[in-house]
């Protein structure tokens, strides 16, 4: 069996499974379900289909107790080298008896695999904490931030092997965003049609994934940069047309994002690239590119407006305080956008 291992990522620990490269007990837990899910699929796999009736035990907290689950964990298994034990939502066991699982984590059985899921929150129990840390696995599954999504995007399509276009990659964060098992069924798509070493390409995401090229919030604010009203008002009025596969949502984050970080540009006192992109957290140079000729384009003035302007669209986008169509709001929110005149104070 593996050495214990505190934490490992998601690929990693994808790997070490399919490997069977095991621990003898893991806990996972956080708040992105995704992962959790996809991870008890492959521990239930891990035992050969002819041999899960009886290889795989499953356990759900609100219906258990921890000397049922650990009486299974000590059970020799049958007909198979090990067997599997599960516990979902474990969440919903009484905090007690989940806790004293660790008695059991304590001195594992070398024939059993125990896996404890903690489906959208974080693990609760000091004791059985302490207990995987010393003897097993601990999975913490984090929802993937709007700032680190890209370089998500791009780990994994390097992880499958192929390379990607900077505004391939855009595309794919703003149709696809934060929805981790849409995410990853449009990657392996990719990577099955493309095949490993390939670039994937706009022409690809728009041939494959169904996205447009030519209309998406990534040549949006291309035009936005540039000041070209022509293109942006086109744009506009696609997504208009094409409301369900363009959300008002999508575009005001990529509004948001494209301003806030101008802002920071701004503001940044080592004007290097290295500077830049340790300010704005990003991993590599080809970020930077929209942000000099933003930057010559919108002055500090213009930026806060703007920033206060996609805010108020934002809200009445929603209703809160407008009942007027989000398309017709987002037409004027470019137009505020195009024409802003910095007339913000600032102290």
């Amino acid at each position: 069996m593996a050495a214990p291992t505190p934490t490992l990522t998601f690929p990693q620990l994808r790997r070490s499974i399919k490997g069977g490269d095991l621990a003898p007990v893991y806990l996972l837990h956080g708040e992105e379900a995704y992962f959790t899910d996809e991870l008890v699929k492959l521990f239930e796999e891990s035992v050969p289909e002819e041999d899960r009736d009886y290889g795989v035990v499953t356990f759900y907290g609100a219906q258990t107790d921890a000397d049922t689950v650990m009486d299974a964990c000590k059970q020799f298994p049958m007909m198979t080298d090990r067997q599997v034990v599960i516990v979902k939502e474990a969440q919903t066991m009484r905090a007690d008896q989940v806790n004293k699982l660790h008695y059991y984590v304590k001195q594992p059985v070398a024939t059993t695999l125990l896996v404890i899921v903690f489906r959208g929150v974080e693990a609760k129990g000091k004791d059985l904490l302490a207990a995987v840390k010393k003897n097993g696995v601990i999975f913490e599954s984090k929802k993937i931030s709007e700032r680190n999504l890209l370089p998500a995007i791009a780990d994994l399509i390097k992880e499958k092997g192929m390379n990607v276009d900077p505004k391939a990659l855009e595309m794919l964060r703003d149709f696809i965003g934060a929805d981790l098992a849409k995410l990853y069924n449009e990657i392996d798509k990719l990577a099955m049609i493309l095949g490993a070493g390939a670039m994937v390409t706009p022409e690809a995401v728009e041939r494959n994934v169904g996205i447009s090229k030519d209309y998406n919030n990534f040549e949006l604010t291309d035009a936005i940069v540039a000041r070209n009203a022509a293109k942006a008002f086109r744009i506009v009025d696609y997504f208009a047309r094409n409301p369900k596969e363009n959300p008002t949502v999508m575009t005001a984050s990529a509004l948001f994002n494209l301003f806030s970080n101008l802002l920071v540009y701004h503001y940044t006192r080592d004007k290097t690239q290295a500077g830049y992109m340790d300010a704005l957290g990003f991993r590599n140079p080809w970020q930077l590119r929209p942000y000099a000729s933003a930057a010559a384009n919108y002055n500090v003035r213009q930026t806060i407006e703007i920033i206060s302007a996609i805010r108020n669209f934002d809200v009445a986008s929603k209703g809160v305080t407008s009942r007027q169509d989000p398309f017709s709001l987002l037409r004027d929110l470019v137009f505020r956008i195009l024409t802003a005149r910095g007339t913000i104070v600032i102290d």
